[in-house]
């Protein structure tokens, strides 16, 4: 018996007209940011007047010895102040198509211009946000401002930073650095302390967190935590997946005694943050990437060559935010005939570590106002 058979240009397709998009994660960050004094990431709206930089007054408190019968006059305490500037650039994307390819479009493909603008938004505020918590403070302005790829995050990048100035800023903040899990591992100069984290002592576990919130709140400046609720003060620690997990496996038994025990709640069975001695612990896998990617040199960088990470360890005021323009949706000008059409979106910020300069102090130190930065052994799992 003959068998007709379908020709290949004849056999049915079927193409389904809802697309599906690369997954992107939110901006792990966004509950953290925020207008008000209190925010870790605080957004700052007066360069939308004009203006691509930002003056940001900051004033230590008082510490003056109290007076009782003595004199106060020629005993009064200056106020230690210091104005950081803060520099904002253009961050813009488009997409562009033209009728012939939109008739061969059996999606509209190009009709998902808009959330994938979206998208893209995000995932460059949060991978600048990363880079932004890293970079070495700078009075300078960010290299790269107003070139043709732009720079919002200011300070200088630490993977574009000399040895001198890794080491300048490890010694400007020997009370807000952290290698491993022993303050003593700070030793000599940047490269000498990374090397003194091992694969072994210097995970990031619950000791890693209570050393971090001592160094927090000894740091002079001080360091404000990010929340007062009832007494309870809480910092706020951003760790990539593989410090989380170490975490997260070093609470086991405490998840299991001390929290609730359903499905719901306990964080042995759920994603998302963990909370410890005062500290919400939360995950951003993304810093993982910019170990792997960008900050080569941690990758060999703790003992006998093992892999190190950052954790970045909380308060107030860590970063600060400038805008310029939120977010404004584009079109394209040159249609040729309305034959072409465009689509993008246009936005001008900055992200800064905010530091702070002893401005009457010879060779004066540039501190990182809001936070500590960790280094722990970031082992890859299995």
């Amino acid at each position: 018996m003959a068998l007709s058979v379908i020709q290949v240009n004849n056999k049915l397709v079927q193409y389904r007209k809802e697309l599906i998009r690369e997954y992107v994660r939110e901006n792990l960050f966004s509950a953290y940011m925020g207008d008000s004094p209190s925010s870790i990431i605080r957004r700052l709206y007066e360069p939308k007047n004009g203006g691509d930089q930002i003056n940001i007054p900051i004033v230590t408190r008082l510490l003056g010895t109290a007076k009782s019968t003595g004199t106060l006059v020629n005993s009064e305490e200056n106020i230690d102040n210091y104005g950081m500037r803060a520099y904002i650039d253009w961050a813009r994307h488009a997409v562009a198509t033209n009728d012939a390819e939109q008739l061969k479009d059996s999606a509209d493909v190009f009709g998902e211009v808009k959330p994938l603008l979206s998208d893209w938004g995000k995932e460059l505020q949060r991978d600048e946000i990363i880079a932004a918590f890293m970079a070495l403070p700078s009075e300078s302005a960010p290299a790269g401002l107003g070139s043709a790829d732009g720079q919002r995050v200011n300070g200088i990048l630490y993977e574009d930073s000399s040895t001198t100035q890794k080491n300048t800023w490890r010694t400007d903040n020997l009370d807000r650095i952290l290698y491993g899990n022993l303050v003593a591992n700070s030793a000599t100069d940047h490269s000498t302390s990374l090397g003194n984290v091992d694969a072994v002592g210097d995970l990031f576990n619950k000791s890693s967190v209570r050393l971090l919130k001592i160094l927090a709140k000894q740091a002079k400046p001080r360091i404000r935590p990010f929340k007062v609720k009832t007494g309870q003060e809480y910092f706020v620690a951003f760790a990539g997946s593989y410090n989380f997990a170490q975490l997260k496996a070093d609470m086991a038994t405490i998840n299991s005694d001390a929290r609730p025990r359903n499905v719901e709640e306990n964080p042995i069975f759920q994603d998302g943050d963990l909370i410890y001695d005062g500290t919400i612990i939360r995950e951003v896998p993304e810093i993982e990437d910019f170990v792997t990617n960008i900050w080569t040199s941690l990758l060999t960088a703790g003992g006998t060559t093992s892999r190190v990470a950052p954790v970045f360890y909380c308060g107030q005021n860590a970063l600060a935010m400038p805008w310029g323009k939120m977010p404004t949706p584009t079109f394209r000008d040159e249609t040729d005939y309305q034959f072409v059409k465009g689509a993008g979106v246009k936005m001008a910020y900055g992200l800064a570590k905010i530091f702070k300069k002893d401005v009457n102090a010879t060779n004066a130190k540039l501190q990182q106002f809001g936070m500590v930065t960790g280094f722990f052994s970031s082992v890859t799992p299995g």
